[in-house]
C-alpha cells in the first residue's frame, strides 16, 4: 500500500506512537511521518506509506501552520504546560494592545533558543535526554522564520494565536520568549497544527476512523489523491514503454508541459511511479523510482478517477 494518510494526531501521544498504530492498522512496517509533533500537540501528521515514504525528503523544510495557546503567568522547563513550574506564579491581566506589540517582535527571521527538552542533539545526544536527567542543557541560538504570527484572542492570562512558519521553529521558545520579555514567565499551554505544506485538516482523520475503514476495506478514499502531492511540480504522463524505463531507472523523453526542473511522472491517473529531474530539453532522468521494476504493474492507458 503506497500512498499518503493525513492524521489528526490526539494529545498523549508521541509521533511515533502514531505511525506504530498505523502500521497494525494497515498491516505493513513501512510507514513514517512528514514532521514530529509533541505529544500534547494536536492536529495534521501526514504518514507516508510503501514506497512513498520516499517522498519525505521533499518535506523536510516544509511550512506548518498553527493554532495555539499562550500561558503567561510562570514558565516551565519545557517551555510547554507538561513541564514543571520555574518560575512563581504572577497574576497576570493582560490587553490585546499589549500582546499585539509583543507578538510584533516575533515576525520575520528571528533569532531563536531552541527548548532544552528538544531533540536539538549535543556531542550526538538528544537534549532532552540530559535534560531528563537534570544535566547541563548548552545549546546555541539558530535563525528561524516566523512567516505570520496573528494573535486571535486574549483574556485575563491567555493569549490564543496563529503562526505560519518555516521548518525548525518551536513555538514552545516562542511562548517562553514572550514570557521573558514581559517578565512574567510563559508557557505553550496549547497547540493544534493545522496544516502542512499541502496537507491540512480538511483531509485528516482520526486513527479510530482509519482502524474502522480498514476493517471495512474501505481506505482507498482516505489516501491523498497522488495528483494532489508536491502541488509545485508539474505532473507528466508517461506511456508503458517509458513506463517501463523509467522503472528500471532509464533516462527518457517525457512530454514536455513546463521549463520545470523536476515533474512527477504517473502510469494512469492514480500511480505516482517517480519524481524524474529535467537532463536537456524533454529528456528527463527518475530522481526517485516508487514502483518495483518487477511488481506487478497497471496498464498506464487505463484511466482511475
Amino acid at each position: 500500500m503506497n500512498g499518503v494518510l493525513i492524521i489528526d494526531k490526539p494529545a498523549g501521544w508521541t509521533s511515533h506512537d502514531v505511525v506504530n498504530r498505523a502500521r497494525r492498522i494497515l498491516g505493513q512496517k513501512s510507514v513514517g511521518h512528514l514532521g514530529t509533533l509533541d505529544p500534547m500537540a494536536t492536529g495534521v501528521l501526514p504518514l507516508v506509506t510503501g514506497s512513498l515514504t520516499r517522498l519525505a525528503q521533499f518535506y523536510t523544510h516544509a511550512e506548518k501552520t498553527y493554532e495555539g495557546t499562550v500561558r503567561f503567568g510562570f514558565a516551565t522547563d519545557t517551555y510547554d504546560a507538561e513541564g514543571e513550574a520555574t518560575s512563581v506564579l504572577q497574576e497576570v491581566a493582560l490587553n490585546r494592545d499589549q500582546v499585539e506589540t509583543l507578538a510584533a517582535h516575533f515576525r520575520g527571521v528571528i533569532e531563536q533558543m531552541p527548548p532544552p527538552f528538544s531533540a536539538k542533539k549535543i556531542n550526538g545526544v538528544p537534549a532532552y535526554k540530559l535534560a531528563r536527567k537534570h544535566k547541563e542543557v548548552v545549546l546555541k541560538a539558530v535563525q528561524v522564520e516566523i512567516k505570520e504570527f496573528e494573535i486571535l484572542d486574549v483574556e485575563n492570562s491567555r493569549a490564543r494565536f496563529r503562526a505560519r512558519v518555516a521548518s525548525g521553529t518551536y513555538l514552545r521558545s516562542v511562548a517562553h520568549d514572550m514570557g521573558q520579555k514581559l517578565g512574567c514567565g510563559a508557557h505553550l499551554e496549547s497547540l493544534r497544527r493545522t496544516a502542512v505544506a499541502e496537507f491540512n485538516l480538511e483531509g485528516a482523520h482520526t486513527l479510530e476512523q482509519v482502524a474502522e475503514a480498514a476493517g471495512k476495506r474501505a481506505l482507498e478514499d482516505f489516501f491523498v489523491h497522488p495528483r494532489k502531492l508536491l502541488p509545485e511540480l508539474p505532473s507528466v504522463m508517461a506511456d508503458e514503454t517509458n513506463a517501463a524505463r523509467i522503472r528500471s531507472g532509464r533516462t527518457v523523453n517525457l512530454p514536455e508541459l513546463s521549463r520545470a526542473r523536476q515533474v512527477k511522472v504517473f502510469c494512469g491517473q492514480r500511480d505516482l511511479i517517480a519524481i524524474a529531474t529535467r537532463v536537456a530539453g524533454s529528456l528527463f532522468h527518475p530522481k526517485i523510482v516508487f514502483v518495483a521494476e518487477n511488481a506487478a504493474q497497471p496498464d498506464c492507458s487505463t484511466v482511475v478517477p
